[in-house]
């Protein structure tokens, strides 16, 4: 019993981000949303037919070794949104990001302590993440986001621990993770940046110019991971596929079975050419991609719980009364949660502004607030590579802005010195889970009770 005791916060942790992770896991039995995307990529790598994406393979090559574990089989067409899976194999494939969701609130727990905020505020900002609807429904299936947050978070944990004890091991292993964030998806660049630039504002701070000599170059750790990757998904994807139309004759060239393969007047790309090719690929789509989308949404209105995003849906018959009964499943978020972290962050923003008594000792002024700026370069610097972008973006982009909220919930609660304050937060974003928990998980609802959780027009 005093284990329990004394290790209370982080039992709580790990049990409930277990529990809301895998109950239904493997629910439901049939595609939902970018599934059909991923799955298809996944299937590339068994097959070995090139296809082509706009994010790097990390997290696909990732999901492409559990199938491999589960002895996943290609066959199935991942042709469309509730398409019904043929056997379990399925359920490998969603193993491992729902692990990564699993982990992540440990990680935010642990990294919210290395921040020097208590164990009760750490509490609550792990608990904010664990029952956020978005970040769960994120991890539960197919996709790549809890890869990006939980390679993400724990760079900044193991950046944390190097500040603290100075050994360089874990500057090299939070560059190592944040290099994982980074070929799971370009955002991941955000982890990876922060980093950099704080070790380089804590060398010119404390003019360590020894680290300008052995702690800097060690970035370059980071590209070399990055191109291990694709060389990797480039060994993997050897014949002729769908994504052969993006690619340029030359590199088409080296692919098994292409047009160009037998082509004489045509010399092939070397392997780090390849790479390079890949790359320019992807940015080019990435920037092309002009397609509307129905549940697109605005950078601007995230913050504010902007349009969700409609994942899967299924006729689930008729309740005992007749009434008829239908399941879906929404990347939404937990609302009150993230009301009250955009007040906190708009607090921040406007609370750490200096005054003109303050700009006699700026240097000190910063050091009092060092957890307030950390928190909104976290958030700005998650915001900045959406603004001005035209193509459609969605919800889920502003996942790692809105944990860099949650930790602004967590530090803002503390100002009012009082603990059942934090306890009322608590309380009150597990009431908010459990209400919208049918549209997380996918339990059957009539459609007045479905209706009672639409609270913005926006969200239908």
């Amino acid at each position: 019993m005093d284990f329990i005791k004394r290790h209370f916060y982080i039992l709580f942790i790990i049990f409930t981000s277990f529990v809301t992770r895998f109950v239904f896991f493997g629910y439901p039995t049939s595609t939902v949303f970018d599934e059909v995307h991923f799955g298809k990529f996944i299937t590339g790598y068994f097959t070995g037919e090139y296809f082509f994406d706009i994010h790097p393979p990390l997290a696909k090559l990732l999901l492409s070794l559990m199938g491999y574990i589960g002895g996943f089989v290609p066959g199935f067409s991942f042709a469309e949104i509730g398409q019904a899976f043929g056997d379990k194999t399925y359920m490998w494939l969603r193993l491992l990001p729902t692990f990564a969701g699993f982990l992540l609130p440990i990680v935010i727990y642990k990294l919210a302590q290395k921040l020097k905020l208590s164990n009760l505020t750490s509490l609550l900002i792990a608990s904010l993440v664990i029952f956020d609807g978005g970040i769960l429904v994120q991890s539960r299936f197919i996709l790549l986001d809890s890869f990006l947050l939980l390679f993400g978070f724990s760079a900044f944990l193991a950046y944390a621990h190097f500040r603290e004890n100075n050994k360089t091991k874990f500057l090299i292993l939070s560059i190592i993770l944040a290099s994982f964030a980074v070929s799971v998806k370009w955002t991941g660049v955000s982890f990876l940046g922060i980093i950099g630039l704080l070790e380089l504002i804590r060398i010119i701070s404390t003019r360590d110019i020894k680290s300008f000599t052995t702690k800097l170059p060690l970035f370059i750790i980071a590209p070399i991971i990055y191109i291990s990757f694709f060389v990797i998904h480039i060994q993997l994807l050897p014949k002729s596929g769908p994504g052969d139309a993006f690619m340029t004759p030359e590199y088409q060239k080296n692919l098994k079975g292409s047009r160009y393969e037998t082509d004489s007047n045509i010399a092939g790309k070397s392997l780090f050419m390849s790479v390079i090719e890949i790359n320019k690929e992807m940015y080019r789509a990435n920037r092309d991609l002009t397609a509307s989308h129905p549940y697109a949404s605005k950078w601007y209105s995230w913050p504010f719980v902007g349009r969700p995003i409609y994942y899967w849906h299924q006729d689930s018959g008729n309740d005992t009364s007749g009434a008829k009964l239908d399941s879906r499943i929404y990347f939404l978020g937990n609302p009150l949660a993230w009301w009250l972290a955009t007040i906190a962050v708009l607090y921040i923003l406007i609370d750490i502004i200096p005054r003109s008594n303050d700009l006699s000792n700026l240097k000190n002024y910063i050091k009092q607030r060092k957890i307030q700026f950390l928190i909104v370069l976290g958030f700005v610097v998650n915001m900045i590579p959406f603004i001005g972008i035209d193509r459609a973006m969605f919800l889920y982009h502003y996942m790692p802005a809105l944990i860099f909220s949650y930790f602004g919930l967590g530090w803002l609660s503390t100002q009012f010195e009082n603990k059942k304050v934090q306890y009322t937060i608590l309380i009150i974003i597990i009431a908010s889970f459990i209400f919208f928990s049918p549209i997380f998980y996918g339990t059957a609802l009539t459609a007045d009770q479905y209706h009672w959780r639409l609270w913005s027009r926006v969200w239908e």
